[in-house]
């Protein structure tokens, strides 16, 4: 039998996807110790390897076959497309994605910018279909830092980025205008190890379903 491989995302998800694979025999915590600089370790078992990747990158190490499964936003799989299986909701990391301008300004609605308006977004596939969707044309700029610097600087009239808490918005005199859809972390796999069930994939991905029904941990 192989090693099965699993994509854990960097940044928010991560604790909580540890925790989830902790909970189904798996332990990937070596992957929180700071002084621990691999980017792929084995759990104890020996069964199972983990590959700590950007978010973004998730789906693609699980479309190219690099990992069997993985966990990540539903924001992401919504702007990347990838050719995965969805398989479940696990239920935490909710955020939503979020239409937003300067809290001063006389927009209170996405309608209400004028046409062309450049929208500063990381998000550029999702925002470019929302203002299709709602018939209102807009240029999109591509930004990949702190999208917020966007209407404070005035290089873009709005945003699209993810909101969890809403206080960055507020923090820089902001608010939101439209909610594009809520994002919570989604597990993924290959499609051909899914059907197949490569290395027992299928004991995993059931563990992990029900392990979606466990309420997730509070800081």
């Amino acid at each position: 039998m192989t090693m099965l491989t699993i994509a854990l995302p960097k940044g928010a998800l991560l604790e909580e996807t540890i925790r989830r694979f902790q909970a189904v025999g798996i332990d990937f915590s070596a992957f929180q110790d700071s002084s621990n600089r691999q980017l792929q370790i084995e759990d104890p078992s020996g069964r199972t390897r983990g590959l700590l990747v950007r978010a973004q990158d998730v789906p693609v190490y699980v479309e190219y076959g690099q990992a069997q499964l993985g966990i990540v936003g539903y924001d992401v799989l919504r702007e990347k497309h990838p050719q995965v299986a969805h398989l479940a909701d696990l239920s935490f990391g909710d955020c939503r994605l979020s239409v937003a301008v300067k809290a001063d300004s006389p927009y209170r609605s996405a309608l209400d910018l004028p046409p062309h308006s450049r929208v500063a977004s990381k998000f550029i596939n999702c925002a470019r279909d929302y203002f299709q969707d709602i018939d209102l044309p807009v240029d999109i700029v591509p930004l990949y830092g702190s999208v917020e610097l966007g209407p404070i600087t005035g290089m873009s009239e709005a945003i699209v980025d993810l909101v969890s808490t809403g206080r960055t918005l507020r923090e820089n005199n902001l608010m939101e205008l439209e909610v594009l859809y809520h994002s919570t972390a989604r597990l993924i796999a290959h499609p051909l190890s899914y059907r197949l069930n490569v290395d027992g994939l299928g004991n995993v991905i059931e563990a992990l379903r029900q392990s979606s029904l466990v309420p997730a941990s509070v800081n």
